[in-house]
């Protein structure tokens, strides 16, 4: 029964193992247009074309805090929305010089209202995308087959439509640098570049900038992916999937020969304590800090909280308390305000705190003074200066 017990558990584990190396292996589809995608949706080739056009390159990772000044900056179909703050930073990172291709699909809510992005409602059927002058060299370009279009403004040129005329892309002059939005983002994507005039469409996006001027592609909005976590890098070659399945077995083998050391030990029951424990516990702890000063304190408050409750006079607040105790019992009330007064000296040493402490206690809990009992008259014996015993003299 153990034996069988053994291989279930290590079915489960291996079955998991199995589930986990599928997740973590590189997936062939990029919805979101990754740079770090080979895939046909993916955008490695971009990165790729602009180094070999003499472009530094470099992704926007980690945080989205400083963009590089005077840079060319690509936006692909944000997963991870844009913040109202990054939005308005983007804009005026455009106004000082910067380049922004904001390729998407949807439409990101505060890009769109930072830039003045509008889209149309519903989707157009395209066949192919038709360029003009604006772009040299570019007439057709393949993409899609449905997009999302751009209700663009007179200051936002439309340069790509789609046969109907409908604009699916413009270029927008934004103080000093520009703004091109395009709401197909699969015509610059890998597995397109080559078809048409996709590739001299992203000749002309670059050469919106300098020659040497550095291109970044925004991968912080993509969110974090478990496949760029991976560690492919030795889980695919045969060293590393040797070593993975060593830690397997040797997990596994943990789990079906793990012994405890030692007989379990029943956790003893709790027993309730007394007050004059937790009394004592909380006296030995200030004690120990050299909280005199506090322990005076806590002193002080309990004895007015005491008189509170024996003369019924409301604590709270504390000066009407003061006023009402100097008025009906005066006596006790000089002796506290004199034994308060006197806590400041008392925190030095230990025996005067226990002056102090002592004091405060007679004030809060008085002790009832007894009666002496009456004396009874005595009547002259034989025995006494006046001639006789001294003797009870009965009523």
């Amino acid at each position: 029964m153990k034996g069988a017990r053994g291989w279930v558990i290590a079915g489960l584990v291996s079955i998991a193992v199995a589930a986990i190396a599928y997740s973590i292996q590189p997936h062939t589809d990029s919805p979101e247009h990754s740079s770090n995608s080979d895939s046909a949706n993916g955008t490695s080739a971009l990165r790729l074309f602009a180094e070999a056009m003499g472009h530094p390159t470099d992704q926007v990772a980690g945080s989205f805090s400083t963009i590089t000044p005077f840079a060319l900056m690509f936006v692909f179909s944000p997963t991870s929305a844009y913040t109202s703050d990054e939005a308005d930073r983007t804009r005026l990172w455009v106004g000082s010089g910067g380049i922004l291709v904001y390729a998407s699909e949807k439409a990101d809510p505060e890009l769109d209202r930072a830039f003045g992005v509008r889209r149309l409602d519903g989707t157009a059927s395209v066949s192919t995308e038709v360029g003009n002058p604006l772009v040299p060299g570019v007439n057709n370009v393949a993409g899609a087959s449905e997009v999302m279009p751009l209700d663009a403004s007179a200051d936002q040129v439309p340069f790509l439509r789609t046969p109907d005329g409908f604009v699916i892309g413009f270029l927008q002059r934004v103080q000093s640098g520009y703004l091109v939005v395009l709401a197909d983002p699969l015509v610059l994507c890998n597995g397109y570049l080559d078809k048409q005039d996709n590739g001299r469409l992203l000749a002309n996006l670059l050469g919106l900038a300098g020659s040497n001027a550095p291109v970044l592609i925004d991968e912080y909005h993509h969110g974090v992916n478990l496949s760029d976590l991976a560690p492919q890098a030795w889980v695919l070659t045969p060293w590393g999937a040797a070593l993975l399945w060593l830690l397997i077995a040797v997990f596994a083998g943990l789990i079906l020969r793990g012994r405890s050391f030692g007989p379990l030990i029943p956790r003893p029951a709790e027993v309730a304590r007394v007050d004059a424990e937790w009394a004592v516990a909380v006296g030995q702890l200030l004690r120990r800090s050299s909280a005199r000063a506090v322990t005076l304190g806590l002193l002080a408050s309990a004895t007015e909280r005491s008189l509170a409750a024996r003369t019924g006079i409301p604590l709270q607040p504390r000066e009407r308390f003061w006023n009402a105790l100097w008025v009906r019992v005066p006596e006790i009330a000089a002796d506290l305000a004199e034994a308060e007064h006197a806590l400041t000296a008392s925190a030095s040493t230990e025996h005067e705190l226990l002056k102090s402490a002592q004091r405060l206690h007679r004030i809060a809990h008085p002790v009832p003074e007894e009666k002496a009992p009456p004396v009874r008259a005595l009547r002259a014996g034989p025995n006494s200066p006046h001639g006789g015993e001294a003797r009870p003299r009965t009523p």
